[in-house]
């Protein structure tokens, strides 16, 4: 009898409040763990890159492989970096959905009753499509609904991949050859020694050598006018 009257019973505000914080918190201390992984890797990939750049040096047998080698690691940092931003990205909406759990908790306990959060809603819609989240935001999804702060079930129908969306095959070779620029010259400027793979050309100043260009055709025009003025005189 008991069971039946719990089954019947609306839930208990304090234990859905409870739970849903142990999905954030548990959540965000993932994307924690995920980002410290991500950043490791950031390290090891720029390492990869200085490596491939020495082997380029020491050995011209194999300088052609090595440099591919190179700008290989440097798609592979530049991927490194975006699911790095992606996740950050994702740890902020995580405590913005927090907070505003907990004050949809805290206005229930004065007004006695909840009202739909928009905000929530989208934040949430946002998270559940991370691979590394999918799973456990479903659940706090399903949670969020039985306790009245989002209307309907999120995520449901949502697309569970978002790197095929962010992500390219082929990463820009502009992009590859600043991510090189940045890692081969603070090597160079440690060994005093120039980097095999070439980094992208600072523009040049023109502006000196434009300006001795006119100069030059000021002069050669008021020649000309001196030749006519002394073709004239005689």
């Amino acid at each position: 009898m008991e069971t039946i009257r719990a089954f019947f019973a609306p839930p208990d505000p304090q234990a859905q409040f409870r739970k849903c914080n142990t999905l954030i918190r548990s959540n965000i201390r993932k994307l924690d763990r995920d980002i410290a992984q991500v950043k490791a890797a950031e390290a090891k990939t720029k390492n990869l890159i200085l490596a491939a750049d020495r082997r380029a040096q020491r050995d011209p047998s194999r300088q052609k492989q090595a440099r591919k080698e190179v700008r290989d690691f440097a798609r592979e940092l530049i991927r490194t970096r975006k699911a790095q931003a992606r996740l950050v990205t994702g740890k902020a909406q995580l405590n913005s959905v927090q907070m505003q759990v907990n004050e949809a908790f805290a206005l229930r306990k004065i007004e006695g009753s909840i009202r739909a959060s928009v905000g929530i809603m989208k934040d949430v819609n946002t998270l559940i499509r991370l691979p590394e989240l999918a799973v456990t935001m479903n659940e706090l999804s399903k949670e969020l609904m039985k306790a009245g702060i989002i209307e309907e079930m999120v995520g449901e129908n949502l697309p569970m991949d978002v790197e095929g969306e962010e992500e390219e095959e082929f990463e820009a070779e502009g992009e590859v050859d600043k991510v090189l620029g940045e890692i081969l010259k603070d090597r160079m400027e440690k060994t005093g020694a120039l980097p095999s793979v070439p980094l992208p050309q600072q523009p040049v100043q023109q502006q000196p050598q434009q300006e001795e260009e006119e100069e030059e055709d000021t002069e050669a025009m008021m020649d000309q006018m001196r030749n006519r003025l002394e073709a004239l005189r005689s």
